[in-house]
């Protein structure tokens, strides 16, 4: 599933051991801009947590998620876990248009204008 989104926040990274070894864990909140604003938190593991931690509110990206549920003590938990993040292309600026040469102006001659003694 892939969803494009605004990143809303980036969670404090978690980190721990388990009978595997070491892991972290990126969680990130994302804002889908519609309606009614939803936000959906997705983790990123291992190697995609250093990606996630990166992101700055604000920016626009798109993210490829697996979800998966859980039991634990009889209640069910699901998780969207991030396989890709792609950042949108950064908006480049248009090019300010190129400006046409200025007009010279011909100022008049008054060498041949009788001299007047007026201030004004």
């Amino acid at each position: 599933m892939e969803f494009k989104g605004l990143v809303y926040k980036v969670l404090p990274v978690v980190k721990g051991q388990s009978a595997r070894g070491e892991w972290v864990k990126q969680e990130v909140v994302f804002e889908q801009p519609d309606e009614f604003n939803r936000k959906l938190v997705v983790g990123f593991w291992g190697d995609k947590a250093q990606d996630a931690a990166a992101l700055k509110p604000g920016e626009q990206v798109e993210v490829a998620i697996n979800l998966e549920s859980r039991e634990y003590n009889g209640r069910w938990y699901t998780e969207a876990r991030a396989w890709k993040l792609t950042r949108a292309a950064a908006a480049q600026a248009p090019a300010a248009p190129e400006m046409p040469p200025m007009p010279t102006i011909e100022e008049p001659s008054y060498a041949n204008d009788p001299i007047d003694d007026m201030p004004f």
